[in-house]
């Protein structure tokens, strides 16, 4: 993506939210390569699907030859920041922010590139925590040096902090100084590193602009802010987020399977807006994609082409492979071998019933019985029926005769055998 064309790309994916001064930014942008800043708030050890709008910013100002930083807030993240939040959070102990950081950065590394494979580009990102370099500041230095460049007007007119103390729960003076932090961070992040943009999400423009005035009070700089739409559905809900919680990055919290589900299940209204702001899909197939949405809506082909591509872009080919056969064995597909939480999740609304496992040994576990106690049949005849008929499966393989026994060599994975009548009735047989 060339320079120039950073900005109509992030305008025609409706990426731009607000900006302080966007013609300025323009002009900053085509003068010489910059560099432009994102936090993150290690909240968890894992970074969820909202945090990707970020790191796909920060990739697109990478890919078009600007220097990202990837901060990770050690240090404000030991307070909350009180932006969105109806109420304080649960502070964290340092053993896990570091937790935390350490996680989060990890995950980073397939967003941007910081040069691990060698080499030195002068757009190599940088992974920084602001606990650096507020660890060294005492409460006086930084009020002698931070908080009177602060007006304590300002900070009251933001949004963020006026909501919080209309509120029942109210504003603590710890929250109150989270916007003095992440505003010197800016500040900071400028004297050091060069850095006039910091981007963000639409509800970080009060400490984004926050952070920009300090920058005009203590070091007489311009500097820019951008943020982008935050990732809601439709009707305005947090997407990335489902029953069961959170879609994590980190696949032993969200397997690469339930992570492809989640996008190849998004509405139709939100499918064109998931595959523009998370994707490098190209405008000429977002459009073709777009009109297959509107021609065919049936055929999910835009949801099959953001769920694949997100999924071998967060986990790989090896993730993708094993998430499209996972998928597969929900239609029939071959199971193979799998674990006993693999087949859990992948048939999580599938129901179990447990039989004790000596049925398998001896003369084994009559197929008959297996569906009646499966569920999947009411009698004997009716379980014999299905079985000449060529209708029942075990483990999605075709039972042929109504006298088969079943063993421990039948299992799909250590405990669970999957039976199946006819297309789409599944049943979990878990031995105990």
């Amino acid at each position: 993506m060339p320079e120039q064309n950073l900005l109509e790309e992030l305008t025609w994916r409706g990426l731009i939210h607000q900006c302080t001064d966007e013609d300025g930014l323009a002009k900053l942008l085509a003068s010489a390569p910059q560099t432009v800043y994102i936090g993150f708030d290690p909240t968890a050890d894992s970074l969820h699907v909202g945090s990707m709008m970020q790191l796909m910013m920060l990739r697109r100002f990478q890919t078009a030859g600007h220097r990202p930083i990837a901060l990770v807030g050690g240090a404000t993240g030991m307070i909350g920041d009180p932006s969105g939040k109806s109420e304080e959070r649960n502070l964290l102990s340092a053993e896990q922010l570091q937790k935390n950081v350490d996680g989060v950065a990890a995950q980073m590394r397939r967003f941007l590139d910081f040069g691990d494979a060698g080499g030195e580009a002068s757009n190599h990102a940088i992974l920084l925590n602001n606990f650096e370099w507020m660890q060294g500041y005492s409460y006086l230095e930084f009020l002698r040096d931070v908080g009177k460049s602060f007006p304590v007007g300002a900070m009251m007119g933001k949004e963020s902090v006026r909501s919080r103390l209309e509120s029942e729960s109210g504003l603590s003076y710890t929250e109150f100084s989270y916007m003095l932090l992440q505003a010197y961070d800016f500040v900071h992040l400028s004297r050091e590193h060069g850095c006039l943009i910091q981007a963000g999400g639409s509800d970080q423009w009060g400490n984004i602009t926050a952070g920009i005035d300090l920058g005009r009070r203590m070091l007489g700089k311009q500097l820019f802010g951008i943020t982008a739409p935050l990732l809601t559905t439709s009707d305005g809900r947090k997407m990335g987020k489902t029953e069961s919680g959170a879609i994590w990055l980190d696949p032993t919290r969200t397997s690469p399977y339930q992570f492809y589900q989640y996008w190849r299940n998004v509405d139709d209204a939100d499918v064109m807006r998931c595959i523009a702001y998370l994707t490098e899909i190209e405008r000429a197939e977002y459009e073709e994609l777009n009109e297959a949405t509107n021609s065919d809506p049936g055929r999910r082909t835009a949801q099959n082409r953001l769920a694949e591509w997100l999924t071998e872009f967060v986990h790989g080919q090896e993730g993708l492979a094993n998430a499209l056969r996972a998928s597969k064995m929900l239609f029939g597909g071959e199971i193979g071998v799998q674990t006993d939480a693999s087949l859990s999740e992948i048939f999580a609304d599938v129901p179990s019933q447990e039989v004790t496992r000596d049925v398998l040994e001896g003369e084994g576990y009559w197929i008959v019985q297996a569906l009646q106690d499966a569920k999947l049949a009411n009698s004997g005849g009716e379980a014999r029926r299905a079985v000449k008929e060529g209708g029942v499966y075990v483990n999605n393989i075709r039972a042929s005769d109504e006298k088969q026994r079943l063993t421990s060599a039948d299992l799909a994975s250590e405990t669970v055998m999957v039976i199946r009548k006819g297309k789409k009735n599944y049943a979990l047989l878990r031995f105990v």
